[in-house]
């Protein structure tokens, strides 16, 4: 994967569009109910671009980003995945085009939905609703509703149709209409400036696996056809929200078919979520990133060594099942789930480099995952500013050496325990070839067990 500044420079010049109008009223809903998302570092980006375009136009002046960096106060990295996150939650595009002059970005500017879609998207709200609480969360939908028109009896509509107040054109006018029906459209290279609905958020389809859940599905109790494409888009997207394997699907489908022969979407949203919320506690799912974010991704070309395939397994692969594999296959408590919950939004530790930590934690506490130790290194690498993987196992291997370093000149005359944790395989690295361990364990078992290690450590370089 490419790095930030393989993808964007300072002199990048960058152009603004809009995909439609982007009214006042959208500066609220960006604010309360996208913000709390996606973080205040996007949300200052989008309102930038914003405010390049001009009152009711639809593309700004050219621009470099150098002038965004000043803008914002932020450096190349920061407004990269910023532009990364808007992209992903629907709210930009972005194009890019090279030629001899350089490299050059129209950013376009996405609407965010209405209040109503985002209310009833079914995966933005279920975010949100974690995020920030029953209490906010109730109070943001009574923000952006308002009391319906009344309608008593003592009302009657008198609301004239267009034909009670207008005429028709004679036919000499549409005939002219006809011969210049060129003149109704805009003019070549121009579009009418206006208002495009924004789609809500969709997860792409070929996500999920749709042959092994209808292989588990009876033909006569779920029909192929009651499957439609909206149908379909929705078990996507609850796949994705809460994690669901096709064969748990089946179970949903079976319980929203109605006497139609259809499937009530409403139904088995609800039968999802009633479900995730009884496996967790009555908890929501939260969102973050699932894996390793690809401007901190570290690997450039198809890796190679084993070091760099364990880099690349660690970025690809979600925390939670990390922490299973390394547990033997056993799934992680509720408080496990929130401790790594934690980490990833209180210290801001990237998916990757929470994998890291997982293993370290793990093998030095004999399998034990303490809120306590976690949060020590988690605190510690936050404030290394530790983003990837490869930073993540040097700083690993760096507080390893230093405790093995504190004991051979500690001073004290005190017999200390012997440590004997069973550390990950890439603690050791070519230094560690030409260190010769002092002749402090003397006992049988101990050697074995050094030499057992250092054969493995052997056949993991080779």
């Amino acid at each position: 994967m490419a790095q930030h500044w393989q993808e964007l420079i300072p002199i990048d010049r960058y152009l603004v569009t809009s995909n439609g109008l982007l009214h006042e009223y959208d500066r609220k809903v960006l604010t309360f109910l996208y913000q709390p998302l996606i973080g205040s570092t996007c949300l200052s980006l989008y309102m930038t671009l914003w405010a390049e375009l001009e009152e009711n136009r639809l593309w700004s002046e050219s621009s470099t980003h150098h002038l965004l960096m000043n803008l914002l106060s932020v450096n190349l990295k920061e407004i990269y995945e910023a532009r990364l996150n808007l992209e992903g939650i629907g709210l930009l595009k972005t194009y890019v085009k090279s030629d001899d002059s350089g490299r050059s970005f129209i950013y376009e500017l996405h609407p965010p939905l209405n209040p109503e879609q985002f209310f009833l998207d079914g995966m933005l709200n279920i975010y949100l609703y974690r995020k920030i609480g029953k209490n906010h969360f109730s109070r943001l939908k009574r923000f952006f509703s308002d009391k319906q028109k009344p309608l008593e009896e003592d009302y009657v509509e008198v609301t004239r149709a267009f034909q009670d107040v207008f005429a028709s054109a004679t036919p000499g006018s549409l005939q002219y209409m006809q011969e210049h029906s060129g003149e109704l459209e805009a003019e070549p290279a121009l579009e009418f400036i206006g208002r495009h609905g924004q789609k809500p958020i969709q997860i792409d389809t070929s996500s999920f696996d749709f042959e092994m859940l209808m292989a588990g599905l009876n033909e006569s109790l779920v029909p192929q056809k009651s499957l439609t494409k909206k149908v379909k888009e929705v078990i996507s997207n609850l796949a994705f929200l809460y994690g669901i394997s096709p064969i748990e699907m089946k179970n949903f489908i079976l319980g929203a078919i109605n006497e139609n022969d259809e499937i009530d979407i409403e139904d088995l949203r609800k039968g999802a979520r009633d479900w995730y919320q009884f496996e967790n506690y009555d908890q929501l799912p939260s969102l973050i990133n699932r894996t390793q974010p690809a401007v901190h991704q570290v690997q450039l070309t198809e890796p190679k060594t084993q070091e760099e395939k364990l880099i690349r397994y660690y970025e690809t692969i979600p925390p939670i099942v990390i922490f299973k594999e390394l547990s033997g296959g056993v799934e992680p408590s509720v408080s496990n789930l929130k401790i790594l919950e934690e980490v990833m939004i209180k210290y801001k530790l990237p998916p990757g480099v929470v994998n890291v930590l997982i293993e370290v934690v793990l093998r030095k506490t004999d399998m034990k995952f303490t809120k306590g130790f976690v949060e020590s290194i988690a605190s510690h690498w936050a404030r290394l500013k530790i983003k990837t993987v490869k930073e993540a196992m040097e700083a690993a291997r760096k507080e390893e050496r230093s405790f093995k370093d504190s004991k051979k000149t500690g001073k004290s005359t005190k017999q200390k325990p012997i440590r004997t944790e069973v550390l990950p395989d890439w603690f050791d690295d070519k230094e560690k070839e030409s260190v010769k361990e002092p002749a402090k364990e003397n006992s049988t078992e101990l050697e074995a067990r050094k030499r057992a290690i250092e054969e493995k450590l052997k056949a993991f370089r080779k």
